[in-house]
């Protein structure tokens, strides 16, 4: 008998997700559009708006178009229903926002960080949490964290993230245990990936994605059938420590030489500027390299310089055959790029498509989607907040969860 309650239990909780999900993706929509794309009845669907209505989840907006008889009632989500904090711990500055359920940042606070001090950079995220938890947004139904390095989803540990001197760090429970909201911590390429798909464009629902970010590192986020995929050990994506020039590779962070992340970084080209600007003495770069910084490659490139064209082909030509491996191995047909490489525009796109051709089998590649993400830095917190309501939506019900 107790096994046939959970059993109830459980269907009902998949049913009431769905038709959440549905009008996530599709609103406004009517009551029987919902049961045609969901195969649910229609008193079934009525039954499970009735509770989103007494929750405040959903409105009735108008009336949609009719093709005979009343014209139905559409219903949107309440965007300002529900908050969640989402923060990116990025490279030089950590950035918190309160997220509506419509992915509009609400209220941002950033402060900046240094690298390898492991207890100051715990104590700036206490500090952007402390401001944002005291805002007037009600209620925070949740806090998601996208963090740099290894991390165990699952359990909540940053395994090892070597900029902040993290090495199995319980942040999920700390966090936790300080604000009594539940806790999401997920590696930040793979909360990128997750902001792409539900806010980015026109991803369907159960669709596949590829998003792959390049910045100080490398490392790529996959979703498969609309959902996050880790892996095994939860590190599924980790393209910049895959060795790609295996004789004379420059040394890696990681401890190996020749990785992805050496030559195709924005750290790494930054870096063969400047120490290939001597042999360029015609090259804007080569005038002071020392000053030579990602800002200083964009432009030179954008303006033909010999040098930057020089370090950023090089760095488009590996970045392809690494993104052709995905393809033949996964064969998901759109690719996102995102970080701050992605400033070098079209022409790079272009010469990394050039170099997937070359590596990867030609009819896969040309019907594989390559774009530009669109959403900065926006969408390592919209994902690592998204990620919470993927998984379980039972956080957004506050007064039962029937």
């Amino acid at each position: 008998m107790a096994n046939l309650k959970a059993t109830h239990q459980k269907t009902k909780r998949h049913n009431r997700d769905l038709v959440l999900k549905t009008i996530f993706a599709r609103q406004p929509i009517s009551r029987a559009e919902i049961a045609r794309i969901t195969s649910l009845t229609r008193a079934t669907v009525s039954e499970i708006i009735n509770t989103f209505l007494t929750e405040g989840l959903v409105e009735e907006v108008g009336l949609g178009s009719s093709i005979g008889g009343k014209s139905p009632i559409l219903l949107s989500l309440v965007a300002d229903s529900r908050y969640l904090i989402g923060l990116n711990l990025a490279q030089d500055k950590f950035i918190g926002s309160v997220v509506n359920l419509l992915g509009e940042l609400k209220e941002t606070v950033e402060i900046p960080i240094s690298d390898n001090d492991g207890k100051q950079a715990l104590d700036t995220v206490f500090q952007i949490l402390d401001q944002l938890v005291a805002k007037n947004w009600k209620p925070v139904v949740g806090i998601g964290i996208a963090t740099p390095g290894l991390v165990n989803t699952r359990e909540g540990v940053v395994l090892n993230a070597v900029n902040l001197d993290w090495q199995d760090l319980p942040l999920a429970h700390l966090i936790k245990a300080r604000y009594r909201l539940p806790v999401c911590v997920v590696n930040d390429s793979q909360a990128n990936a997750i902001g792409e798909f539900v806010y980015g464009g026109k991803h369907e629902p159960e669709g596949n994605l590829v998003v792959v970010n390049v910045r100080h590192g490398i490392g790529a986020g996959i979703l498969i059938n609309g959902q996050l995929f880790q892996g095994d050990g939860g590190s599924a994506g980790e393209i910049g420590h895959v060795m790609v020039q295996p004789e004379g590779g420059r040394l890696c962070r990681c401890g190996k030489r020749g990785c992805l992340e050496t030559i195709s970084s924005a750290k790494a080209v930054v870096q063969r500027a400047r120490e290939l600007a001597k042999d360029f003495p015609h090259s804007e770069l080569a005038k002071n390299p020392a000053n030579i910084n990602l800002n200083a490659v964009v432009d030179a490139f954008q303006h033909n310089d010999t040098l930057a064209l020089l370090v950023a082909r090089d760095a488009a030509k590996f970045l392809g055959f690494s993104l052709a491996t995905l393809v033949g191995t996964l064969n998901i047909e759109d690719i996102v790029l995102t970080g701050e490489m992605s400033r070098l525009g079209s022409t790079w796109l272009a010469q990394i498509r050039e170099s997937m051709l070359e590596a990867g089998l030609a009819r896969m590649v040309q019907e594989t989607r390559l774009e530009i993400g669109k959403l900065d830095f926006r969408g390592y917190i919209l994902g690592s907040s998204a990620l919470m309501l993927l998984e379980d939506y039972s956080l957004l019900f506050l007064k039962s969860e029937e």
